[in-house]
């Protein structure tokens, strides 16, 4: 995957930049090799950056999934090993994903800081829309009345991230239906569209980053 095409820009100059990078539709693992090889090749000098994408259908399993987790009745869709934290999630159009590609001795930051500061970027962007959702310190992610709207697995090497956090916009939700997400079994879903919002994923997505470099600044 050609990531030198696609839309960017880079904003707060200086030490603290960060580029944001719109990759449009990618498969996954494209852009999981491109996170990796990313990651291997910054230096203290390398700025961070934002990666906003929307996947074809997949599952990833994460370090902490076990062979209960697979999907149940549902070979259409491919699953992939992945070496972010936590365990079975999908992703597919319709969801808006950004990976968080930082510096975490540079911003000062360790896992559990940064996990609470995507929960808030994505509470606060429910907030505008009128929607009350919450973050819970035993499960990461992001919930609407006990339905989970928003997943978030990180990886971290040499004190630099990658992976992120993947908000149900307007989607599919029924492969869902062929795993218990993030490992709960019963665990519901939940994505905008279902609790009455219209904006696109491309807008979604948009005011998703724009609410993480600020918190992130």
């Amino acid at each position: 995957m050609n990531l030198q095409s696609v839309s960017r820009e880079r904003v707060e100059p200086g030490p603290g930049a960060i580029g944001i990078k719109r990759l449009g539709r990618a498969a996954y693992e494209p852009v999981w090799h491109a996170m990796q090889a990313f990651t291997r090749a910054r230096d203290t000098s390398t700025p961070d950056e934002l990666w906003l994408v929307e996947h074809d259908p997949v599952y990833t399993l994460g370090v902490g999934a076990r062979a209960e987790h697979l999907p149940r009745g549902r070979t259409d869709i491919p699953v992939v090993q992945v070496d972010r934290g936590g365990q079975i999630t999908y992703h597919g159009p319709g969801q808006a994903i950004v990976y968080v590609l930082l510096d975490m001795k540079r911003r000062r930051l360790t896992v559990r800081p940064l996990v609470r500061l995507m929960e808030t970027a994505v509470i606060d962007l429910l907030a505008g829309y009128g929607i009350r959702a919450t973050g819970s310190v035993d499960a990461p992610g992001v919930y609407v009345d006990g339905s989970k709207i928003a997943a978030l697995g990180l990886r971290i090497t040499r004190s630099s991230s990658y992976h992120g956090l993947a908000l149900n916009v307007d989607m599919d939700l029924s492969p869902f239906h062929a795993i218990d997400p993030c490992g709960y079994p019963g665990l519901a879903v939940t994505q905008l569209r279902d609790l009455g919002v219209t904006a696109s994923m491309e807008l979604v997505g948009e005011k998703l980053i724009e609410r993480l470099v600020e918190i992130l600044s």
